[in-house]
This record gives structure tokens, sequence and C-alpha cells, in this order.
């Protein structure tokens, strides 16, 4: 992993995310590359919003498709790996309670977009941080697709003035993202070529009852 939990732990201290370019090491990054490429279109599935009860399909939100990531396949599995090592890093770092990890690919076809929003309301969900990596080769500013980010003190800006994004992210191969899920409002910008991603959360267990809560 080419990532330093450090300098990670000190920029979720500091400013609450932090852009990583050349995130994981480049054997990670072509097996990742590989097995979404090798993902046939019957086993995308149309994303929604939302979880469990509250889940739906609304293609004005987002129109992106998604394959959840599993320890099944070898690829996805250095992924995680990974991924526990950076969770167990920032747990020494910064005791943030960080319980379990969940992904999944995303596929953005030409046209496709996700408005703003957050990814978890502040009290009401178990997920704390966010990582997105980026798996595209070659992108171009023509070929759209960026993530903007906002500031969450934006919220509250005055109708018809528009919000200015504090970081605007291009979806090349291995540039990873990492922020605070409650604090950040985000949104993808109509692709205009294929484009991939990986998406994840670290969760906190609030259950009460020894077990672990569901994802939400």
């Amino acid at each position: 992993m080419s990532i330093s939990i450090d300098k990670v732990a000190d920029a979720l201290s500091e400013e609450g995310y932090i852009v990583i370019p050349y995130a994981l090491d480049v054997d990670v990054l072509r097996g990742l590359q590989q097995r979404v490429g090798s993902l046939s279109s019957e086993q995308w599935l149309s994303a929604g919003v939302g979880r469990n009860t509250s889940y739906q399909q609304n293609k004005k939100i987002r129109s992106d498709k998604i394959f959840w990531v599993s320890k099944d396949d070898p690829q996805e599995s250095a992924f995680l790996q990974d991924m526990e090592l950076l969770r167990q890093g920032l747990n020494q770092s910064l005791y943030m309670g960080l319980f379990d990890f969940e992904s999944h690919f995303a596929t953005y076809p030409k046209g496709a977009y996700y408005q703003k929003h957050v990814d978890a309301l502040r009290g009401r969900s178990n997920r704390v941080l966010s990582v997105i990596l980026y798996l595209n080769e070659g992108w171009l500013a023509e070929d759209g697709g960026e993530l903007l980010m906002y500031s969450d003190h934006q919220q509250e800006h005055r109708e018809g003035h528009q919000e200015e994004p504090i970081q605007r992210v291009v979806p090349e191969l291995g540039t990873m993202v990492v922020f605070l899920s409650e604090k950040f409002p985000h949104e993808v910008l109509e692709s205009h070529r294929q484009r991939y991603s990986l998406t994840g959360w670290f969760r906190i267990n609030s259950s009460q009852s020894g077990r672990v809560d569901p994802a939400s």
C-alpha cells in the first residue's frame, strides 16, 4: 500500500479530507481494473438512494450502477486488505473506532451523474469515513465526471448564490479521496465516457445489543 497512514490521519484531523494520487500499489490497481472490466452487464445493479426500508431508485438523483465488493475475489480481496491496514492505522492514530468496511464498484455510463448529497446524515448513520478510488486511465478534461466537494458550512448559502466547491477531483487511475462522511456534500458531474470507481465506507458499530448493526 502506497498510502502514508500518518499523512491521512493528519489531513483528517486538520481538514477532514485528503486527495491522494497514486494511493495504491500498481499491481492492486491493475487487478481492480481487470476485475471491473470483467463484470458483465447483468452483474451491475442500478444504484439507489438510502438503505433498508428507505432505499429507493431515482435516476433524477443518480444514474450510476454498482457491484458490491467481497473477499471471495482475489483482486477485490487485495483492496480490502489495504483498507484493513488503513482502518487499523487510523484507529491507532485517531481513536476513531472504525469497526468494518463496506464497498462497491461504481460505473457511470456516458451521460450518468450523481447529484449533490452527503454519505451520512448527522447522528443517523454508522458510516463515518468515506473512501473513493478511481480506476480510469488517461482521463481528459472533456471527459467530465469530476467529483466536486463542498464545505458543509456552505449549506446555509443564500438563495440563488452559487456554491463554490472546495475540491475538484479528476477521476484518474489511482487517485483516492478519503473524507468524513457527514461533513462534505459532494456530487459527480455528468460523465462523457465510461467511468469506473470503487467507493467504500468505514463504519462504527452503533449497536447496543452486541451484534453488528446493519449498513445504513
